[in-house]
């Protein structure tokens, strides 16, 4: 028996030291000592940070990971990119890259820092150019998480058949080691350290059960045909709470932009109250946006307040009519209609007037009440379609694509992208149960838009 004993406590020792030696963190550059990488191209190591330029790389020369935490201290150095890359051969190629990306100008807006990159592409930066901050890669099975600033970005689960384009085809997880690399102007680094991680074999199992099947997901093939994925119309109204939100987007692979409803009896009605929204917003990963409702919106917020905001948008839903009803399109019991023809010239008369509001995108375009909606494609005529698109063009506005009223219809669309207008996908959600932009998405296929045909929100830091 007592042999017995000291046999088990001799194995269990074994197992502890090898699950301890397993998860111990081993440094990688401390800002000291670079003799465990090999380097390419415009790489210096000045005063403990690493700096690469241009097409500068570094590969970690001895180590395979499968299972690991990475944890990288870096910064961009103003305009700079670049890229972290794990699972990669010796020569720092192929497996997975996480995107180094502050950049508010470059025409490429929607690979910004944290983005597992086409796999799932960030739109929103947390972190500023020239500012250091810690990015955190874990892989755990067939899971890969990213955060930065501790706020995790990116939450994507590689399915048994896992959707990637001829050029993507590397983008597997399997093991290999870790390359840094820039490409395009200066990254600088000042630590990096992993933690190798051992794990129960049936995880596994349970993750795949989980994963989405990207045989039939239209999110994942936008990310590997680089376009940009999010949605441009997003409330956070009953059950979608800030921590929900956040969640559903990395579980969809779908960038939010939070819009809250500003104007006289709405959530937000002044000034004071914007800042109170953004002072809550610091260092959250979403896109912002103002809806200005009713048609005060523009005197009732400061142009200094509404220039807070990426974007601002509005829509032509509310109106008085010609006999001085106050009318919200929504509500059947405001809508008074004598003559059909002459309450659809109406509308578009007023949506035109909108387009002189200062807004960036026209939302919820062509909305018709409830009486008169199973007529759409009667009611807008090409007369009328032109005379919204041509006060769009002269202003200079983004037209919508309405995932929960399915509008504008085909030929509307069609008009608007032969006439140069920008597009963005909304769903002006009323709850958490909104989708995944499938109407936007069939009309851009079917429409032929493509990624230069989105609007590019300014991006404020």
């Amino acid at each position: 028996m007592a042999k017995r004993i000291v046999s088990f406590l001799f194995v269990f020792c074994l197992v502890l030291l090898s699950c301890t030696e397993q998860d111990k963190k081993r440094i990688l550059f401390d800002g000291e000592n670079m003799t465990g990488w090999s380097t390419e191209g415009s790489v210096a190591a000045l005063d403990s940070v690493i700096r690469m330029e241009d097409t500068g790389k570094i590969t970690l020369k001895n180590g395979m990971f499968t299972n690991f935490e990475l944890l990288v201290t870096a910064r961009t150095v103003d305009n700079g990119k670049g890229e972290i890359r794990f699972h990669t051969d010796k020569n720092g190629d192929g497996g997975y890259a996480v995107a180094l990306n502050n950049d508010l100008e470059n025409s490429q807006w929607w690979t910004k820092t944290g983005s597992l990159l086409s796999v799932r592409n960030l739109t929103k930066s947390i972190v500023k150019r020239n500012e250091w901050f810690p990015i955190r890669i874990r892989v755990e099975g067939k899971k890969i998480e990213v955060a930065v600033n501790d706020e995790l970005l990116v939450e994507y689960i590689e399915p048994a058949h896992p959707y990637r384009t001829p050029e993507n085809r590397l983008q597997i997880l399997s093991n290999g080691t870790f390359s840094l690399r820039s490409t395009e102007g200066a990254i600088e680094v000042k630590s990096i350290e992993v933690t190798p991680l051992k794990i129960d074999k049936t995880l596994i199992d349970s993750q795949l059960a989980e994963a989405i099947d990207e045989s039939s997901d239209d999110i994942i093939k936008l990310h590997q045909a680089n376009f940009p994925v999010l949605d441009y119309h997003v409330h956070l109204k009953e059950d979608l709470t800030l921590d929900l939100a956040k969640s559903q987007s990395r579980r969809y692979g779908i960038n939010y932009a939070l819009a809250p409803n500003c104007g006289i009896g709405f959530p937000i009605q002044d000034d004071a109250q914007v800042l109170g929204y953004f002072n809550g917003m610091q260092g959250q990963p979403f896109v912002q946006a103002m809806q200005g409702e009713g048609r005060e919106w523009p005197v009732t917020f400061s142009k200094e307040v509404r220039d807070l905001f990426d974007y601002v948008f509005t829509d032509a839903m509310t109106f008085t009519d010609r006999k001085g009803n106050r009318t919200r399109l929504w509500m059947p019991d405001e809508v008074f209609i004598d003559d059909e023809q002459e309450y659809m010239d109406l509308i578009v008369e007023k949506i035109v007037m909108v387009m002189d509001e200062p807004m960036d995108v026209y939302v919820n375009p062509s909305f018709l009440p409830v009486a008169m909606n199973d007529r759409y494609d009667m009611l807008w005529t090409d007369e009328r379609q032109n005379k919204v698109i041509d006060a769009m063009v002269r202003t200079g506005k983004v037209l919508e694509i309405n995932n929960r009223y399915e509008i504008p219809h085909k030929s509307f669309i069609q008009k608007a992208k032969a006439a140069g207008l920008k597009f963005t996908f909304g769903t002006n959600n009323s709850n958490s149960d909104f989708g995944k932009l499938e109407y936007c998405i069939r009309m851009m296929k079917e429409c032929g838009i493509t990624a230069q045909d989105m609007y590019k929100p300014k991006m404020t830091e």
